[in-house]
C-alpha cells in the first residue's frame, strides 16, 4: 500500500467512528499466531507450476493474522467507573439506558452505518459474526472459547487451567506478558499513518508499512494487539477545557507555567472548534 492508501484507510476509520453515539467503545483486536503453511492439493485442475508452488511452501512457518472488531455502547456513569467498582450490591446490573429499546435501536443503526462506511472504503471488509461463531457449538469452538484458550484452531479447543499470580499469568502451558500503551510518554514524538520500511525499500522503490507494524506483523511471536477508542461527550470536554483555561488565566500571574498551559489549551480549543474534532481517548495493549 502507498502512503495515500494508508491515509485513505485512516480517514475511513475516523469517519466511521464519528457516526457512533457518545459513550461508545471501539475495540479492534488483531491476532498474530505462528502457523505452518498447509497446501491444498484437492483441486485436480492445478497446473504443474501451481503444484510446485504449493510444495515449495509446504510446512513453512508464517505469522497468521485475524482481526476482530467489537463495538460497545456504555453510559456516562459506566465510562467513568474505577476498576474497583462493585455492582453486586446494586438492584440492577444493567443501567436503565441499556435496556431502553430506542437506545438499542439507535445504536444498532449507527453500527450498520459504521459497517457500510468501512465496506464502501474498498480497503477494509467487515462481516458480522453469527451467534454460533461467538459462543461456539458442541463440535466447534467460538470466539469466546478461543480467547480463553489463546488458540485460533477451529478444532475443539481444550479448556485449560488459568493461573493468575502476582508474578505472571498462565493459560495451560502458555505464559502471558501484557504491555499497555496509554500515556503520551509511551509514544514517540511524531506519529503518522505509515512509515518507510528500510529493509525492503531501495532508492527507486518505497515500501510503506503501518506505523504500528513493529507491534503487529513485525513482532515475530504469538501476540494479540488490542486498540481501544473511548468516545466521550465532545461538547462536555470542550466546556471543561474552556473553564480550565479561564482558571489558568486568573492564576497566570502567580505561575508562568499556568500561562504556558493556558496557551496550549487555547490552541487545542481553537483547532477543535475549527475542525469539529470529536475528543476521544485511545489506548493500546
Amino acid at each position: 500500500m502507498t502512503a495515500a492508501e494508508y491515509e485513505a484507510v485512516h480517514s475511513s476509520w475516523v469517519k466511521a467512528v464519528k457516526v457512533l453515539p457518545d459513550f461508545s467503545v471501539v475495540c479492534k483486536q488483531d491476532w498474530f499466531t505462528k502457523e505452518t503453511y498447509r497446501p491444498d492439493f484437492r483441486d485436480g485442475e492445478q497446473s504443474f507450476l501451481s503444484k510446485s508452488y504449493e510444495r515449495h511452501f509446504n510446512e513453512r512457518p508464517y505469522l497468521n493474522h485475524k482481526c476482530y472488531l467489537y463495538l460497545t455502547k456504555t453510559t456516562r456513569e459506566r465510562s467513568r467507573q474505577r476498576s474497583d467498582f462493585n455492582s453486586l450490591c446494586r438492584g440492577s446490573l444493567l443501567p436503565k439506558e441499556m435496556v431502553d429499546k430506542d437506545t438499542a435501536a439507535r445504536f444498532l443503526e449507527a453500527v450498520e452505518q459504521f459497517e457500510r462506511i468501512m465496506n464502501d472504503s474498498g480497503h477494509v471488509s467487515l462481516r458480522r459474526l453469527e451467534a454460533d461463531e461467538i459462543t461456539g457449538t458442541e463440535g466447534r469452538p467460538g470466539l469466546v472459547e478461543k480467547y480463553f484458550s489463546l488458540s485460533l484452531e477451529d478444532e475443539t479447543a481444550v479448556l485449560q487451567d488459568i493461573c493468575l499470580n502476582p508474578g505472571g499469568m498462565r493459560v495451560g502451558d502458555k505464559r502471558l506478558c501484557v504491555h499497555t500503551l496509554s500515556d503520551t510518554e509511551d509514544l514517540p514524538v511524531r506519529v503518522s499513518t505509515d512509515m518507510r520500511y528500510e529493509r525492503m525499500s531501495t532508492d527507486r522503490s518505497d515500501c510503506r508499512l503501518s506505523f504500528a507494524a513493529p507491534v503487529g506483523l513485525l513482532l515475530p511471536c504469538n501476540h494479540i494487539y488490542s486498540q481501544y477508542v473511548f468516545i466521550d461527550d465532545a461538547q462536555e470536554i470542550l466546556r471543561t477545557m474552556a473553564k480550565t483555561s479561564r482558571n489558568m488565566l486568573s492564576l497566570s500571574k502567580y505561575s508562568r507555567s499556568n500561562a504556558v498551559n493556558r496557551e496550549w489549551t487555547e490552541m487545542y480549543l481553537d483547532e477543535a472548534h475549527t475542525k469539529a474534532y470529536c475528543p476521544s481517548a485511545a489506548t493500546a495493549t
